[in-house]
């Protein structure tokens, strides 16, 4: 198995895992929000590097 393949699937249950933690904590507006922000504060990066 690629090392690859195995990053991505252990970074793939790591945010489920973080989104099924907000939902206890009924935090999700804020994950939701910090993961927009995260998004767009790296277009704007990719942007600027480019």
């Amino acid at each position: 198995m690629n090392i690859n393949k195995i990053r991505k699937t252990l970074y793939k249950i790591a945010r489920i895992l973080g989104d099924v933690n907000a939902v206890k904590k009924g935090k999700v507006g804020k994950r939701v929000g910090r993961r927009v922000a995260g998004k767009a504060t790296g277009k704007a990066l990719r942007k600027l590097f480019k």
